[in-house]
């Protein structure tokens, strides 16, 4: 059986609210669709949105503890419904 998509992580269905920053697009608040062990797709239908390899910060909200931390990740994909997004290495 193949894989069409061609994924290299299996992906989970996820919803969680998160606040998205680039410099030429200020702060959106959004929502994500799933995630894996390499990135994460994001819900953005409609939004302007910045050019695939640019890199966001991304800060999941409502979280009870405390604040999130915020990650820096690569824009790899647009599509209509929104973008996907990878996890950079942490040097």
């Amino acid at each position: 059986m193949s894989d069409s998509n061609n994924r290299r992580h299996v992906r989970t269905k996820l919803r969680a609210d998160i606040k998205v920053t680039h410099p030429e697009i200020g702060d959106l608040s959004l929502r994500t669709g799933d995630i894996s062990d390499g990135g994460v797709y994001i819900l953005a239908e409609g939004q302007e949105l910045p050019e695939i390899g640019e890199v966001v910060k991304v800060q999941v909200q409502g979280i009870g503890g405390g604040e999130a931390p915020i990650l820096e990740m690569r824009i790899v994909r647009i599509d209509k419904d929104g973008i996907g997004l990878e996890f950079m290495p942490n040097d």
